[in-house]
């Protein structure tokens, strides 16, 4: 049901519910569930309609499929690309996702601009009001609302007021620009050249890549003929400002990989750097940061757009219960946030922090670490299978609610149900309820979150006798004999 007071608790008149600023897969994802859930939510965007990103993004992990699948589009994203079961890390190392313990063991090799495109599709049917080609200059907020001061097509100015506001508008946000907020970090890689071109040779795996000497290079299919290329040289480091041709690219490409797969007809070419870097609140009272707005970092191991879709969906479901006034205790509900997902974001920065610099080994220290580093995740199962959660997504864990059982903060599996799949139940974006048969749980109340809202599902296997709660983003929330 969609929601009709548009005041405050003080009674200030609001414009819509919640503004999401950025229209990249973070905000997408965000927005539609925001509306799905019947809140007015209004995306705001810098782009004129149907201008797409510049897809930089090609990997879709297992938990993001698996959260798109509780979204009912996982199958229609799959659809589009190539499952990937072995990601190649650096040197020697490989990862076998096969092991993946999902339905999703791969991983999807996908531009970025697919993953829009549903949810794109998704916010629009959900309700959400799009406001293309505007900008955010300025915002501030009281004790009850948030107000956006925008300009809209043709210099229009327009004022929205919200009771919270969401950036999701990249690595230059305005938002966490108007926050005042800081964004310590370092450049990892500078002078990296890009290029959407042709190949004469198709190569042979969906995800080339490889590093040899002072350079490496990748190679990713868009699925429609043209390939992303990118390569970095460690003996020129120059500027973003200055010019790249395919010649350059070519030749980066020869010496990492052996060859240039006879590269032409390039319809982009650009030089850019990598930077890791992360603000230190995702929150300040009303206003969120979420996906690049609050975290950047090194392109190793494919998890920026991932890691925002999942911030996404762990904000989504906290804003819901507040505006519907199902949480005790709304600010810590919405604390929440930060305290589960920053240290996610580090974590991240951590990993890819590491995996590039191991790729980018050079002296017989760090190349003598690589080695080691490879020897022991191809022959220690429990050091793979580590790496294998964090880079996939499955392994992230949260902290468990006191008193909520041991499995509190786990991710849960898309068990088999009476009534169907875990994540086909979760498409209602409620909390799911699952209980032996013939039994009736009282839900329990654990602040912040109070689940007044349920599907309730039955385990398949009649000898099961644990009762579990699973929140709207997939984790358990609570789990009791």
């Amino acid at each position: 049901m969609r929601t009709t007071d548009h005041r405050t608790t003080d009674g200030t008149t609001t414009d819509t519910d919640v503004i999401v600023i950025g229209a990249g897969p973070t905000g997408l994802l965000l927005a539609g569930d925001l509306a799905a859930a019947g809140l007015r939510v209004t995306l705001v965007e810098r782009r004129p309609a149907g201008r797409s990103n510049l897809t930089r993004a090609f990997g879709v992990h297992a938990r993001t499929l698996e959260l798109l699948d509780a979204r009912g589009l996982a199958d229609a994203l799959e659809a589009t690309g190539t499952p990937l079961t072995r990601m190649r890390l650096f040197g020697h190392l490989s990862l076998d996702l096969r092991r993946l313990p999902s339905r999703f063991d791969h991983l999807l090799i996908t531009p970025q601009y697919e993953v829009e495109r549903l949810l794109e599709q998704r916010a629009a049917d959900s309700g959400v009001t799009f406001r293309h080609d505007t900008t955010l200059h300025a915002l501030h907020q009281d004790a009850h609302s948030v107000t956006a001061e925008l300009t809209g097509p043709d210099g229009t100015p327009l004022t929205l007021r919200a009771r919270h506001l969401v950036g999701t508008d990249g690595h230059r946000s305005t938002v966490r620009t108007a926050l005042g907020l800081p964004f310590p970090g370092t450049s990892v890689i500078r002078s990296i050249v890009l290029a959407d071109v042709r190949l004469a040779d198709e190569p042979a795996e969906s995800l080339t890549v490889n590093g040899s000497g002072d350079t490496f290079a990748f190679i990713a299919p868009f699925g429609d003929g043209w390939y992303r290329v990118m390569g970095w040289d460690r003996t020129r480091q120059v500027p973003d400002s200055e010019p790249v041709d395919l010649d350059e690219v070519r030749a980066l490409a020869r010496r990492a990989l052996g060859t240039d797969h006879g590269m032409h007809d390039a319809r982009w070419i650009s030089r850019f750097h990598s930077d890791e870097r992360q603000v230190p609140a995702y929150r300040v009272g009303r206003v969120f940061l979420a996906g690049d707005a609050a975290h950047v970092h090194s392109p190793a191991g494919g998890q920026g757009m991932n890691t925002g879709l999942q911030d996404a969906a762990n904000l989504s479901w906290k804003l819901i219960a507040v505006h519907r006034g199902d949480s005790p205790d709304p600010e810590a509900l919405l604390d929440s946030y930060q305290a589960e997902r920053h240290p996610v974001g580090a974590m991240v920065l951590r990993t890819s922090g590491a995996l590039v610099r191991l790729a980018m080994a050079h002296t017989p220290a760090t190349r003598a670490l690589r080695a080691l580093a490879a020897a022991t995740l191809n022959t220690l199962r429990p050091a793979s299978a580590k790496a294998l959660g964090m880079i996939s997504g499955l392994g992230i864990t949260y902290a468990p609610t006191p008193g909520a059982g041991r499995s509190s903060g786990r991710r849960a599996p898309d068990v088999p149900l009476r009534e169907g799949r875990l994540h086909t139940l979760l498409r209602a974006g409620e909390f799911v309820l699952i209980a032996p048969e013939g039994a009736t749980p009282t839900l329990p109340r654990l602040a912040p979150t109070t689940a007044t809202r349920v599907v309730r599902a039955t385990w398949t296997d009649p000898a099961r006798r644990t009762t579990t709660l699973v929140r709207p983003d997939g984790y358990v929330l609570w789990s009791s004999r």
